[in-house]
């Protein structure tokens, strides 16, 4: 019987990659749903190779663009409440990859729609985790974590999550591991795109290049593992070659590699089962033999002490620091502050009295979560050089 899933955000990377899996195997899959926000015309060849008739456009310039080019064995929706329309019976997966917290609302709404959902949505797990684990339980949906240190955690903890003693995230350290401190002020936006290891986006770039990615990331698996912040650290590892420690309280110790390439956590949440095999790398003893391992220095990425100041409970704090943190990068990317005035006014931003308020908020529904951002977006677009 073949596989029925959707995607979420199919013209981005993550979707693009899950495609290419999926074509090399495409007699064992459905596609009964695909999503875009404005690549209309990616999205209609996608249709076509994989003989999808259901279609999400959420841009309405768009979504009219694409109305008068459509393919005639199309359905054509404009938004996300059309979920009850395509969906008749619950689909066996979901990959949530739609950036930012325009994949929010999908991403808690399609939870009732499927067996397994895969998320690569980090607004979802760090603002939203109060409300769609509540749905994820509700519905007895079953969540795969995407990112390759979170998969990498999941895939050590099967069998053993109960005895968690520590998890210890990795992160390369970005295009300025070996920078002297001294020349931080003088950080060019070229420089902070360039990472080492890894093909990335702008936004998460500069993220990586600060280490807030890394800050996104732990909270993210402190949702994800239910596990306090006490339980969590993050290693600096410049080949990024290995993805999670976890250190057990029986005294073993896992530790789980792989090449940086995404599509092997991808892979690995399609496929539950053993009889599918991705070509990959031989083992990489150079890599292996020389791992590096180190704690992160404070000095240069300060960004990394808003950990000890999270709140131990999901509350509306995190939707500020994400939001804040967003709107810091475009002020940067638009040359209006300079590269180490991110994590300055990031770090003052959140201590102010009325943004330290909602540490105490419970993020119960979604309008909370996006007035919420758009306040603090509006806040932090007044700062300046």
């Amino acid at each position: 019987m073949k596989k029925k899933i959707a995607i979420l955000g199919s013209t981005g990377s993550i979707g693009k990659t899950l495609l290419d899996i999926i074509k090399k195997d495409s007699k064992n899959f459905e596609i009964k749903l695909l999503t875009a926000k404005k690549n209309y015309k990616l999205l209609f060849k996608q249709a076509i190779i994989f003989n999808v008739d259901n279609l999400i456009i959420t841009d309405k310039k768009f979504f009219k663009l694409a109305l008068i080019k459509k393919p005639n064995h199309i359905n054509l929706y404009n938004n996300f409440d059309n979920f009850k329309k395509i969906f008749k019976n619950k689909i066996d997966y979901v990959m949530s990859s739609i950036t930012g917290l325009d994949g929010l609302s999908p991403t808690i709404k399609i939870v009732k729609y499927t067996n397994q959902i895969a998320i690569a949505n980090k607004e979802a797990i760090i603002c939203g985790w109060f409300l769609l684990n509540r749905e994820l339980k509700k519905y007895k949906t079953k969540f795969l974590p995407v990112d390759s240190e979170h998969f990498s955690t999941w895939y050590a903890l099967i069998n053993n999550q109960s005895a968690i003693e520590k998890i210890y995230l990795t992160a390369s350290g970005g295009p300025f591991y070996n920078l002297p401190l001294k020349r931080f002020n003088k950080i060019q936006i070229s420089q902070a795109l360039k990472h080492p290891n890894w093909k990335m986006g702008k936004k998460i770039s500069i993220d990586s290049a600060t280490m807030m990615n890394k800050v996104f990331e732990v909270i993210e698996a402190k949702n994800i593992f239910n596990v306090g912040y006490e339980k969590l650290d993050i290693l600096i590892h410049p080949n990024s070659y290995v993805h999670a420690i976890v250190k057990f309280n029986n005294g073993l110790i896992k530790i789980i590699a792989h090449d940086t390439n995404m599509k092997i956590p991808i892979f690995n949440t399609i496929y539950s089962t053993n009889n599918k095999h991705l070509k990959t790398s031989n083992l990489n003893l150079a890599k292996l033999n020389n791992l590096k391992l180190t704690t992160v220095d404070k000095k240069k990425f300060p960004i990394v002490k808003l950990i000890s100041k999270l709140p131990k409970n999901h509350t509306l704090f995190e939707t500020a620091l994400v939001a804040a943190n967003d709107m810091l990068v475009e002020l940067f990317l638009n040359k209006k502050i300079k590269f180490n005035s991110i994590a300055i006014n990031l770090l003052n931003f959140l201590d102010k009295p009325e943004i330290k308020k909602y540490k105490k908020i419970q993020p119960n529904n979604i309008n909370k979560i996006t007035n919420l951002n758009n306040y603090v977006r509006s806040k932090i677009s007044t700062i300046s050089i």
